[in-house]
């Protein structure tokens, strides 16, 4: 009788658990929808291919315990290492901006928690993601899997190199800023390719900044101010 009693107690918990995660997921995805509304399309990100993206990705998955309450604020978040995720504006600024194509081939430097490779990941052929902390670049491959974004490759290690093996790329984002553009990942862009990222030393204003092959050579230009962690190497 015992048995049957703490069999039955299991059961009521199990199924009193099972609405409580389906609201959460269910809060969390109208948390999401209201984010892509109010913080990205109303701001002027019309792209629909990255809004379905901005809406598919899980973003409390890709933050600390302590920030999940706060992951669809408007605001860059903590996630260790003296590291961040992105304000959720300008991580969609940023992917239109790259204008990522079903057929591209896409390197990320600095992985961070994986998110901004979950967005790209929906949007491009192959993504190679490239982060200098072991810890972060650990845990972002292990969510990344989890989710099954199958066709996203993460690498630990100093991103000023790029990823030369697998180059040219037909885009490459970067997501830390270095006070000047790291040559190596101009010379892996694809012909017709973009390179975007924020440039500029800590203190200072940094800027979006996009690197164009085109046929007639590299072209440069700057958008907006932003203020971004700063891109570290291994010396």
């Amino acid at each position: 009788m015992m048995r049957r009693s703490l069999q039955a107690a299991a059961l009521t918990m199990l199924t009193a658990c099972t609405p409580l995660a389906q609201n959460t997921q269910d809060e969390f995805r109208q948390r999401r929808l209201d984010m892509v509304e109010r913080q990205i399309r109303q701001r002027g990100v019309t792209d629909a291919r990255v809004l379905d993206a901005m809406r598919s990705v899980p973003r409390e998955r890709f933050v600390p315990p302590s920030a999940v309450s706060r992951a669809y604020d408007d605001t860059p978040l903590p996630i260790g290492s003296g590291q961040t995720i992105s304000q959720p504006y300008i991580v969609a600024y940023m992917t239109e901006t790259l204008g990522v194509q079903p057929q591209h081939r896409v390197l990320e430097i600095g992985t961070g928690s994986g998110y901004q490779a979950a967005v790209l990941a929906g949007l491009a052929r192959e993504v190679y993601t490239v982060e200098i902390v072991a810890a972060l670049a650990k845990g972002a491959a292990a969510v990344l899997r989890e989710l099954g974004y199958g066709n996203v490759r993460v690498r630990e290690g100093d991103g000023y190199a790029g990823w030369p093996e697998h180059a040219p790329f037909d885009r490459i984002m970067v997501t830390a800023a270095p006070a000047e553009i790291p040559q190596p990942l101009i010379d892996q862009l694809a012909r017709g390719g973009r390179l975007i990222l924020p440039v500029g030393s800590q203190g200072e204003t940094q800027w979006i900044t996009i690197v164009d092959r085109t046929d007639a050579g590299i072209v440069q230009r700057r958008t907006i101010a932003v203020q971004f962690v700063p891109f570290t190497r291994t010396r």
